[in-house]
């Protein structure tokens, strides 16, 4: 089992910033990726940006140049941070732990899951 739990999540106008965090504990190795996901209102679900097993990391093409995903040495703690937020970037914010293949995140295999923090980018 592995347990996640996010924080940083708030409201912050167009152009602000935010940080991130995601506490990882439990049975994670090195066969799973790490990654950010995003769920806004009345959307799929969006894969945000990851860590595959190689440590290279991918991201959407809507937050490519605005994001970065990072963690600690021991990867217990994942992070994103959020520059030049826009308004539509305001979504339900989860981290996973998965597996993977370069840009490919594999859903419903093995996948555990934070319960969110909320993110609202208004004007």
């Amino acid at each position: 089992q592995v347990q996640l739990v996010e924080s940083g999540g708030g409201s912050v106008q167009v152009g602000g910033s935010l940080r991130l965090s995601c506490a990882v504990s439990g049975d994670t190795d090195s066969r799973h990726c790490m990654g950010w996901f995003r769920r806004a209102p009345g959307k799929e679900r969006e894969r945000v940006a990851h860590f595959d097993t190689a440590g290279s990391t991918f991201y959407a093409d809507s937050v490519t140049g605005r994001f970065t995903i990072s963690r600690d040495n021991t990867k217990t703690t994942l992070y994103l941070q959020m520059n030049s937020l826009k308004l539509e970037d305001t979504a339900m914010y989860t981290c996973a732990v998965g597996f993977c293949q370069g840009g490919t995140w594999f859903h419903g295999v093995g996948d555990y899951w934070g319960q969110g923090t909320q993110v609202t980018v208004s004007s």
